[in-house]
């Protein structure tokens, strides 16, 4: 039987990127699908493309930065489903540049949304899954989460935070039924990559690093649902991102000289090799 056919499964973020194909793979294999997203349209276009396909969603419109609004959401899904089976914390933004050029407003929007948002989804869904005796958290980091991104100070900050949450609660969750995952994606083809606000660089620099080496919503969305229904710790998702994992298990150092050299001294070169413009 699937593991998520006729479960209640709310995720955050689900009007695009990620979001939206783990929303459409959930509601393709028989869940109870809450698309969740501050883009209170894009969430209702992604529910109703599942129920077009015979599916089941409903939408909500959420500001994960704001923990009465996810707590109500919560509160609203087990009210009228009886209870909640699957959190997928997974908004998420991003913001690319080197340290000097980024400020401390940028800091805090991205971890408010990244880190704060992953805390109130936890907080809003743990308890009463301990009341329940079974549910699955699922939380969103990245691979920046596992290793240290360069040119992403602040976005590297909030996933490796997202992964410790993540394994500190699966440890102590486990003994009550619940579980917990943390998704670690490499480079995926969404709107965060693609529209990501730089400073210090344009999106044009930052995409001659990128591109070749994206893989699909929709791939990422089946490999996070694989994890999941086998209950993995931490989802690697994508060849690249299981590498530099390993790479940065095996050896800081060179890790670090892998994102110095191979990421950051691109996007340098793309930088001074650009024409600029006449004053």
């Amino acid at each position: 039987m699937d593991a998520f056919r006729d479960k209640v499964a709310v995720v955050t973020g689900g009007g695009s990127g990620i979001g939206r194909a783990v929303c459409t793979e959930l509601g393709r294999r028989g869940a109870r699908v809450v698309v969740a997203d501050i883009n209170a349209s894009a969430a209702s276009e992604v529910a109703a493309e599942i129920t077009t396909r015979g599916g089941r969603a409903e939408n909500r419109s959420v500001d994960v930065t704001n923990s009465e609004a996810v707590e109500a959401l919560v509160a609203e899904v087990v009210a009228a489903h009886g209870r909640i089976d699957y959190m997928f914390n997974n908004a998420g933004i991003g913001i690319a540049g080197e340290e000097r050029d980024v400020t401390l407003d940028d800091w805090q929007r991205v971890l408010a949304v990244n880190l704060w948002g992953v805390v109130h989804g936890v907080r809003a869904a743990y308890p009463r899954m301990l009341q329940q005796g079974c549910g699955h958290i699922v939380n969103t980091a990245s691979v920046a989460g596992l290793s240290p991104a360069t040119f992403q100070g602040s976005y590297t900050t909030s996933k490796y935070a997202v992964v410790g949450l993540s394994c500190a609660l699966r440890a102590e969750a486990e003994a009550y039924g619940v579980r917990v995952s943390v998704v670690c994606p490499g480079i995926i083809d969404t709107p965060i990559v693609r529209n990501i606000e730089t400073r210090g660089a344009s999106m044009e620099h930052l995409q001659s690093v990128m591109v070749g080496n994206m893989t699909s919503p929709a791939v990422c969305a089946r490999a996070v649902l694989r994890g999941v229904e086998k209950n993995k710790p931490i989802i690697v998702v994508t060849g690249l991102a299981f590498a530099i994992w390993w790479l940065t298990r095996i050896s800081p150092r060179a890790a670090i000289w892998f994102w110095r050299t191979a990421f950051l001294g691109q996007i340098r070169r793309a930088i001074a090799a650009t024409p600029r413009r006449a004053s």
